[in-house]
């Protein structure tokens, strides 16, 4: 097991300032973890801009996400899900409406991480594009933004 950081990228600049970080993490989370577009942490977003592998650490570069929010969605009940929690929301610009459309349990990272980066799902006969992905830390789920496909 290694550690994962998350520093803070500032363009033009040679400081990293370490934000978060994570002792012991396993490489199919930081894996997870890589494949996210976006990272929701303390109530704020902040958007990947790269990721690095340094000796015995992980590292994601993250900067404070212009002009996005928070979402106000509840967290789940505690202990009603196991395993890795994604959620499939139907994304649409300029709205911060984001229609939940199905929420995954998966029971192990690899299952979770081939969904997350998938291009497209299938729910209910509707295939659905992927617009970008994130962890939300806050309220342990990681969310899959798609726009369905039209016929």
């Amino acid at each position: 097991m290694a550690r994962l950081e998350y520093r803070e990228y500032t363009e033009g600049s040679s400081e990293f300032p370490l934000l978060y970080y994570y002792d012991r993490i396993r490489g199919d989370e930081a894996a997870l973890r890589f494949a996210c577009d976006y990272f929701v942490k303390d109530g704020k977003v902040y958007e990947k801009t790269s990721c690095a592998v340094e000796a015995a650490c992980w590292v994601v570069y993250v900067r404070e996400a212009e002009g996005e929010r928070v979402m106000p969605w509840r967290a789940p009940e505690p202990g009603l899900t196991r395993g890795v929690r994604m959620e499939l929301r139907e994304y649409r610009d300029w709205t911060a409406d984001y229609r939940l459309v199905t929420t995954y349990n998966f029971g192990d990272t690899l299952e979770a991480m081939l969904h997350l980066q998938a291009n497209y799902l299938y729910v209910d006969g509707v295939e659905w594009s992927r617009t970008s992905t994130e962890i939300d830390e806050d309220r342990e789920t990681y969310v899959f933004y798609a726009q369905p496909v039209a016929p």
